[in-house]
């Protein structure tokens, strides 16, 4: 049997555009008629078939966005949800939401499901399975199969699709540049977030700090896993076995960890232990006690930027597909309790 050609795929075929390529196959006046018959031709000939929406992705009128989230549980993800289905609402689409659960298997499963013609397009954070995997094929075969993607947070580099991320490097590096300016000299970091990309840039934002201080790297008193049950243990030998006098989280239920923690361990905070961490949600931040210093990453302002992305892409009319974007969104470092040394 045949492959079925895509509409990316004959218009690199024959030098033109998608939307040329979709109109022509549409009988659109736009078209002339010899190239209408080239068209159509070339793609009877690679054996092309609709999808069962139609042939113009530009002319869908299912006005329906399809999210995919790692984690229902996550109140970042769910924050990011909320900012993408305000904005969504505004312009008169609607909004399905589907979870990974971090498995790279159901995320491409679900891509292939809804990109039958339920939904216009994706945005999406991406999977730790497929992270860790660095397995990405199932995003380049819907992009190229003319459903556009946007990512958010965790992205994958190789992927050519709109983006919206945070500054995870900077971020980070400015949060151990407040430990230190704090007199913060043994910052301990915790990451159960290592094998995701924001994970690693937020360790080289760590790394970046402590070099520009001339402060060494200690080894001991880092801890890189991808599992919160992995960390606790860790933490439990790190605090046995160091003075510690500052911690940086990479991750929310990391920052909550490394509070309980220090407080366990009988540290007067933020006396004798200083607590930064990556954080969105109200359990880290301001129910704690005491209350958390946090990197606040502005989930709602990343939803709503991704779903903007998206729309823009969906509506465009252009006869060439516009680039690609990827948008930054500026970390806030929340000051609280676990930083507040007079």
């Amino acid at each position: 049997m045949k492959a079925k050609a895509t509409l990316k795929q004959i218009a690199k075929e024959l030098n033109v555009s998608v939307s040329t390529v979709s109109k022509a196959l549409n009988d659109s006046p736009e078209i002339s008629e010899q190239t209408k018959t080239k068209i159509k031709e070339y793609a009877k000939l690679k054996n092309y078939k609709p999808n069962v929406i139609g042939l113009n992705l530009k002319n869908r009128k299912t006005k329906t966005i399809g999210v995919i989230i790692p984690d229902i549980l996550n109140s970042f993800f769910a924050k990011v949800f909320s900012g993408i289905e305000k904005v969504a609402d505004e312009r008169g689409y609607n909004v399905i939401m589907c979870i990974s659960n971090e498995s790279l298997e159901k995320e491409a499963h679900t891509l292939e499901m809804l990109s039958n013609g339920t939904i216009d397009g994706f945005i999406l954070s991406v999977s730790e399975e497929a992270q860790k995997q660095n397995s990405y094929d199932h995003f380049k075969e819907i992009i190229n199969d003319g459903t556009p993607i946007v990512m958010f947070d965790r992205i994958a580099e190789g992927i050519d699709c709109d983006k919206v991320i945070v500054d995870d490097f900077d971020s980070a590096l400015d949060s151990t540049q407040r430990l230190i300016d704090l007199g913060c000299k043994n910052i301990a970091l915790l990451s159960s977030v290592d094998n995701l990309s924001v994970g690693k840039l937020r360790f080289e934002g760590y790394l970046k700090a402590l070099e520009k201080n001339n402060i060494p790297v200690n080894n001991n008193l880092i801890i890189r896993t991808d599992s919160e049950d992995d960390l606790k243990i860790q933490m439990e030998t790190v605090f046995a076995n160091n003075t510690i006098d500052g911690i940086f989280a990479l991750e929310e239920n990391d920052s909550v960890a490394a509070l309980r923690m220090g407080l366990k361990k009988g540290y007067k905070i933020p006396e004798e232990l200083c607590i930064i961490g990556f954080a969105d949600g109200i359990l880290a931040s301001r129910r704690l006690s005491p209350s958390l210093t946090t990197v606040s990453q502005h989930g709602i302002e990343i939803g709503e930027e991704a779903a903007k992305l998206l729309i823009k892409r969906l509506e465009d009319v252009s006869e060439e597909e516009p680039p690609y974007e990827t948008k930054i969104i500026k970390t806030v470092l929340k000051e609280r309790e676990t930083t507040a040394r007079v």
